[in-house]
């Protein structure tokens, strides 16, 4: 059941996204390229930003007024007042607040710094902008999948990636924000091992694992391939949201 083989491509050319562009049209102009076709059962794995932008989720810094409390945390953080406005509005709990630094419970479910809220590659005039996650990147994903479905006659499935960091690591990684059409957490509970002997707590998160996969050939900077395709992985018997490997606050143990 497991791909001994993975192919991930990044799709070359992606133009600077703007507000109302056709994403899935993107991929597919990608694809063309490279002188490809999407196949029924691949994966494809998009950067949020890009997603974000042709959402219209870019902000105009000049249009936010912070509140009392935007500012007083803006001193703590050293943050702009006005993006701390913002992460508090994409907020439903401030979790831990150093210099630099603002770690909340997004409004989504996820536990994040900043609330996701993002300026590097946002405004190439000069402006001051910040860019929001998807107000809804699994519903983003399905109607994603469902426009390639009909653009291109293929049923794959699709995520929606980002690079967010750990409580227990340095560094980030690749996740999962949104997903459609794969089985975002794969429950090995029941099945054997090697041995025989059965697994008792073995959950597989492979949306994650995908979108960090997927990461490896985006890049983290100017590289200007925020969409990958990945071929190989096949197992689509459940349909699962990336809202499924969100775990539920009472079992966090670092909250």
């Amino acid at each position: 059941m497991t791909p001994r083989r993975l192919e991930l491509v990044a799709l070359p050319q992606i133009p600077t996204v703007e507000r109302g562009d056709d994403v899935a049209g993107l991929v597919l102009d990608g694809l063309r390229r490279l002188r490809r076709r999407l196949k029924s059962g691949d994966v494809v794995v998009i950067a949020q930003k890009i997603v974000s932008k042709a959402e219209g989720r870019t902000v105009d810094l000049a249009t936010v007024k912070p509140s009392a409390r935007a500012k007083v945390l803006a001193r703590k953080s050293d943050k702009d007042p006005r993006v701390v406005e913002l992460i508090l509005a994409e907020s439903s709990e401030v979790l831990r607040v150093r210099s630099g630094l603002i770690v909340v419970a997004h409004r989504q479910g996820f536990v994040l710094a900043n609330a996701g809220i993002d300026q590097s590659n946002v405004a190439a005039d000069g402006t001051e902008r910040a860019l929001l996650l998807p107000r809804d990147p699994d519903a983003s994903c399905r109607r994603l999948r469902k426009q390639l479905k009909v653009k291109a006659g293929a049923d794959v499935a699709v995520i929606i990636n980002d690079s967010v960091g750990r409580a227990w690591r340095l560094g980030t990684v690749g996740t999962a924000l949104g997903a459609a059409g794969l089985p975002s957490l794969l429950d090995l509970r029941g099945m054997p091992d090697m041995f025989g002997r059965i697994l008792r707590v073995t959950q597989v998160g492979l949306a994650d694992q995908l979108a960090s996969a997927a990461s490896l050939v985006q890049g983290e900077a100017g590289e200007g391939t925020p969409i990958v395709l990945v071929r190989g992985f096949r197992r689509f018997a459940a349909n699962q949201t990336a809202a499924t490997l969100i775990r539920p606050k009472i079992e966090d143990l670092f909250r």
